[in-house]
């Protein structure tokens, strides 16, 4: 897990190839769910779902600092 701050670093082609794995992970972890009786790891959902979130906060500050 990271943190926004480590994202800043990153350019935007980055963070979207990055929100685009996160993105394909968070599916698997959901289809994983809905397959078996009992998921090992349930936070791992909550995990990738904050990620995902961190991810575009950043890249909407990105682009609310392009447009000034």
């Amino acid at each position: 897990m990271s943190k926004a701050k480590e994202h800043r670093d990153q350019s935007v082609d980055e963070l979207k190839a990055i929100l685009d794995d996160k993105r394909k992970e968070l599916f698997q972890h959901i289809n994983q769910r809905s397959q078996e009786k009992k998921f090992e790891k349930p936070h791992l959902i909550e995990q990738t779902r904050r990620e995902i979130a961190r991810i575009l906060t950043v890249l909407t500050e990105k682009e609310m600092k392009a447009t000034r």
